[in-house]
């Protein structure tokens, strides 16, 4: 399914004008598993480059924390045994104009099978000083505000 990533730069422009019309704010979820060694969970998508923190849109009728659950299992097969905890809230208006991303540390979790097919290409555990190449700048200072210390930034 690679063949998304060669359509995406130009569907990208009008799935925006889309979420413009049909959705006049958006909001996403992103969430920072940690396994017991301490690397972080990274997925790969078939439709764009880079790797991100697993997540997605919040649908409607949903709670962030009930589209943080179905996102997880979907993309990576990680199902929640206890309570997410939020750690920060980030506008994304640069890359989507009234987006805004809820990002949080899940620190309870079982493995399940993931249920999304041919939306993930990789599923990947890295250490904090083993990021892969080509995580997008947006999901590492995620990872660094969380989990290092680093001054959080207000914009995605």
């Amino acid at each position: 399914m690679l063949w998304r990533r060669a359509v995406e730069p130009f569907s990208r422009p009008f799935v925006f004008a889309w979420f413009k019309l049909a959705r006049g704010l958006t909001l996403g979820v992103r969430g920072i598993v940690l396994d017991g060694e301490g690397r972080v969970l990274l997925i790969e998508h078939t439709y764009v480059d880079g790797w991100h923190l697993p997540g997605g849109g919040v649908e409607k009728a949903e709670t962030a924390e009930t589209a943080l659950e179905r996102e997880l299992v979907e993309e990576a097969g990680v199902r929640l045994t206890g309570p997410p905890r939020l750690v920060s809230i980030h506008s994304n208006h640069v890359h989507h104009p009234n987006d805004h991303v809820l990002t949080y540390l899940c620190p309870d979790w079982e493995p399940c099978p993931a249920t999304s097919r041919g939306e993930i290409a990789q599923v990947g555990w890295f250490a904090l000083d083993g990021l892969p190449e080509g995580l997008r700048p947006g999901h590492r200072r995620r990872i660094e505000e969380a989990l290092l210390g680093a001054e959080r930034a207000p914009l995605w």
